[in-house]
């Protein structure tokens, strides 16, 4: 076939290269094009390397680029980009640096998104700088997309500073810019801030709600994420799979179970239980709230559980203190080769601790070591001094804690302490008492505990002198609080707190079902009257 000019024949190559339907065919077509002496045309190797990102083949793509002697900003940015799709981020710094030092050209706004990306997944902030010190060097104008790859980049970093610095000199500001900043605000648990650009939006998206009410749950604002929840429904905004497996957690949390319900069906409508994600969300909420059947249905109807699925069933069956559920679950694990994690037995020692298996514990707890070289944070240290205390083996579990290459903290020694009473362990109840004194020097709980351990031992000299330490102390107590779910909202009353609408009314119920006048007042339905006043 003949060709009158170098462009026709790449024009003849390029739909070739587009429509190859084997390996073979594709060697075949490049062969063609080095007979055609378009082994060194940017243009032709450009089109031949975009091919090899959509496939994959990095190695080939290499071969390609480093056969051109003077490869061109275009073909530089086609290989970047390559070697970003496929993670290969190294020789994207590599190949960068070769076009800075070596090439006549200059990288342009085509070349830097690219690089913002690869420099924030190799968590180099150095290097990131860097390259945005070349992009003002090199001067090619600022653009939206390249801005955007900036504040992400700088997000990344937890650079909150920088970021916003370059989201205040844009010029033009996208949806994308504005997201970008609000999620890694609410990311690092910065909820006014984000709140603050969040109201500035102009055009707020699934994303924007989304990353609002993560970031509410992320900080434990259960009660706030889930009015974010609902007011995201009203703005006509319809929830996402991430958006769901954003407010399950507080669903959970605050034991709301009829919004937990109402995702479900929702997910359920929308074909999103296919997603392990919402699945293994819900699987949490069940059993946080308290229905563990619903739970185990959801996690047996399951075709893709990962290690997150069965971790959470497994810590679901501890919550409810059904340590052979928890056993059973963890065997099936195993049994599917899912290789377990922290989590995984994290919920095993708590099941154990909850029955007091402390035995199994132990063997649970060198098996994550010695069989799966899973490092045991403090959790699981504290999981399993829980396990042995529970079970009366107190100097043991005291020695833990003098091993334990982790500072033990105030959980670790309340629950000592806690334990103590149970077995009149006096010794061990000092030793944990002098601990929480410097960690916790306000708790009065501690206190208490230790009178009390003195009253059941009829030390009554030294329970009155804890009690001055309490009463000359200044010593806080945490308040109890609960909650109740009625008409989709939830209601949290705290002791002390007298604040709530119809606080006397609220009383005087409680008081009647406290009297002895209780039944009589219920067969005269006057207690119907009162209810229906609050």
């Amino acid at each position: 076939m003949a060709f009158q000019g170098i462009r026709e024949v790449e024009n003849y190559f390029v739909p070739l290269l587009q429509r190859f339907k084997s390996s073979r065919e594709w060697k075949k077509i490049h062969g063609c094009i080095i007979i055609h002496g378009l082994s060194q045309s940017s243009f032709m190797v450009t089109k031949m390397v975009d091919l090899c990102d959509k496939i994959g083949d990095m190695e080939y793509a290499t071969r390609l680029f480093n056969q051109v002697s003077n490869p061109n900003v275009f073909l530089y940015n086609s290989i970047i980009r390559a070697y970003t799709h496929n993670s290969v981020y190294h020789d994207v710094i590599r190949i960068y640096k070769q076009l800075v030092r070596k090439s006549l050209e200059f990288p342009d706004r085509f070349t830097f998104p690219f690089m913002f990306k690869s420099c924030a997944s190799l968590g180099s902030c150095y290097l990131g700088k860097q390259v945005h010190g070349h992009l003002c060097k090199f001067g090619p104008k600022f653009s939206v997309v390249t801005e955007n790859a900036l504040i992400d980049m700088y997000m990344k970093f937890d650079d909150l500073v920088d970021a916003h610095k370059v989201f205040d000199e844009m010029s033009e500001r996208d949806v994308i810019s504005w997201n970008s900043l609000l999620s890694g605000y609410a990311r690092l648990g910065k909820m006014k801030k984000a709140k603050a650009l969040f109201c500035l939006m102009p055009d707020k998206t699934i994303v924007s709600w989304t990353a609002m009410i993560s970031g509410y749950t992320g900080i434990g604002c259960y009660v706030e994420a889930m009015e974010l929840f609902r007011e995201m429904q009203l703005a006509g905004i319809e929830p996402d799979e991430i958006s769901l497996i954003s407010v399950l957690p507080s669903c959970a949390h605050l034991g709301s179970l009829e919004l937990g319900k109402w995702i479900h069906m929702y997910a359920e409508r929308r074909g999103f239980l296919k997603q392990t994600g919402v699945c293994n969300a819900l699987i949490e909420m069940y059993s946080k709230c308290g229905v563990i059947s619903q739970a185990i249905e959801l996690f047996d109807q399951m075709k893709g559980k990962d290690v997150i699925s069965w971790s959470t069933m497994i810590s679901g069956y501890a919550h409810h203190g059904n340590a052979d559920g928890a056993v059973k679950t963890f065997s099936e694990m195993q049994r599917a080769k899912v290789k377990p994690n922290g989590i995984t037995f994290l919920g095993l020692l708590s099941a154990c601790s909850h029955v007091g298996m402390w035995e199994q514990g132990l063997n649970y707890f060198d098996m994550m070591r010695q069989d799966y070289q899973i490092e045991p944070k403090i959790e699981h240290y504290g999981c399993l001094i829980d396990v042995l205390a529970r079970a009366g083996k107190l100097e043991r579990a005291v020695e833990i804690t003098k091993t334990m290459p982790v500072k033990p903290d105030s959980k670790i020694w309340g629950s000592l302490l806690s334990s103590c009473r149970t077995r009149g362990n006096l010794d061990v109840a000092l030793v944990a008492m002098n601990h929480l004194v410097e960690l916790e020097p306000e708790d009065m709980g501690n206190y208490v505990l230790l009178s009390n351990i003195y009253a059941d031992l009829g030390k009554w000299e030294d329970v009155s002198r804890i009690r001055k330490l309490i009463r000359d102390g200044n010593m806080k107590k945490t308040p109890g609080c609960s909650l109740i779910e009625v008409d989709n909202a939830v209601q949290e009353f705290v002791a002390g707190d007298e604040s709530k609408p119809f606080w006397t009314e609220i009383c005087l119920v409680l008081q009647l079902f406290s009297s002895h006048q209780d039944q009589e007042v219920i067969r005269n339905n006057n207690i119907l009257a009162l209810i229906g006043m609050v």
